[in-house]
């Protein structure tokens, strides 16, 4: 007798807009690997899988090829939807041409998951139809409204679902076909179709990222190293405005003049990010000859340098000082700590902006230009380049 076939999808459609980051948590790196080429290997490496296919977001398909290069060739995509149930069943379409006798469905966001976790699951559809691992709750749940507590629950018999979620193929495909969009997960699906779902053991390691706490534990975890990047950047001082500067526009009769928007504040944010991954500069990536960044808005440059140091590491705090007597950056510091967290996707309170004068001493003392250098922390994982 054959053994049933196993097939597994991995959903990586989701935009992480938790975590708050410039660039989707999957294709983020931890320890060396990107968490969606850790979830991948996990399953291609897995006696019991046959193939492997991946549901990425619109576009996606350079970012999955750079974040996931040993695998982009062998493993199969499609694209997903707006949830998480359109996702699975655009996979489950695809899979539906040569179908499996079972299927794994597995967050992208879990990278660690273990070869043992899937053991269980694989091993629970012997004799069942539906598996998901589980671990159990361990802290007090309250149910909270209007910011207090309304009532303690019993936590004995609860768990907190991971995934892969095991089903067999046909009546996963089924309870598909006749459900809408509205659960969180398969398991709910297949218990709305009167099926029953096993549960095994989870493990606490199999963890998902979620939020920038989440990814920097799982960074921290494989060690890692700190480094601070310098930038530094002038422009001149012409007639005619309005300026831009730190990514605001300000209704001022006079701008900064260069070859881009003359954003020096973002410019010297932009050299500090390079310099701490040592990625050249923003003249090397952006030079000043090419026509492309003529009149060029400086945010660009800076979402750049950001998704380049999050490939590696994480950003933990920027430190921008500003040197001009005009305009008055009082007036709009903290306008601009916001957009320029908005541009990297970092909490405010890890943007710092402060501003000063030459004594009118030099070209920035006379109001012929402005300089600003920035200063920038990045957390590196241990293997980083």
């Amino acid at each position: 007798m054959e053994s049933p076939t196993f097939d597994a999808i991995i959903l990586a459609a989701g935009r992480g807009l938790r975590l708050g980051g410039a660039i989707p948590k999957q294709f983020l790196a931890v320890g060396g690997q990107t968490v969606l080429a850790r979830s991948i290997a996990a399953f291609a490496s897995h006696p019991c899988v046959r193939r492997v296919v991946v549901a990425l977001g619109e576009g996606d398909a350079d970012a999955f090829a750079a974040a996931a290069p040993r695998h982009a060739g062998a493993v199969a995509t499609v694209v997903g939807g707006a949830t998480r149930q359109s996702s699975v069943r655009a996979a489950l379409d695809h899979l539906a041409a040569d179908p499996p006798d079972n299927v794994l469905i597995h967050d992208a966001a879990r990278p660690f998951v273990s070869a043992s976790v899937i053991d269980r699951v694989a091993g629970a559809l012997t004799d069942g139809v539906a598996a998901i691992p589980a671990i159990p709750v361990a802290d007090t749940l309250k149910a909270v409204a209007g910011g207090v507590i309304t009532a303690t629950v019993p936590r004995d018999g609860l768990f907190q679902a991971q995934t892969p979620q095991g089903f067999r193929f046909q009546p996963l495909l089924a309870a598909h076909q006749g459900a809408d969009d509205a659960l969180t997960d398969d398991a709910g699906l297949m218990e709305m179709a009167g099926h029953t779902v096993m549960v095994v053991d989870g493990a606490r390691a199999n963890a998902k990222i979620t939020t920038g706490d989440d990814l920097a534990e799982a960074r921290r975890a494989f060690g890692g190293r700190t480094a601070v990047g310098q930038g530094f950047d002038v422009h001149r001082i012409v007639d005619g405005g309005p300026m831009i500067l730190g990514g605001l526009t300000l209704d001022v009769p006079f701008r900064l003049d260069g070859h881009s928007d003359a954003d020096v504040a973002l410019h010297a944010l932009t050299d500090a990010l390079l310099g701490a991954i040592a990625d050249g500069d923003i003249g090397s990536h952006f030079p000043p000859s090419d026509p492309t960044w003529k009149g060029a808005a400086s945010d660009q440059f800076l979402r750049h340098a950001i998704a380049l140091v999050s490939a590696r590491g994480t950003v933990t705090h920027l430190d921008l000082t500003i040197i001009c007597e005009r305009p008055k950056i009082g007036p709009v510091r903290e306008a601009m700590r916001a957009k320029i967290a908005v541009i990297c996707g970092l909490s405010p309170a890890r943007v710092s902006v402060k501003a000063t004068t030459s004594e009118r001493l030099g070209f920035t003392g006379r109001g012929e230009g402005i300089a600003a250098q920035a200063l920038a922390t990045v957390a590196l994982f241990e293997d980083a380049p």
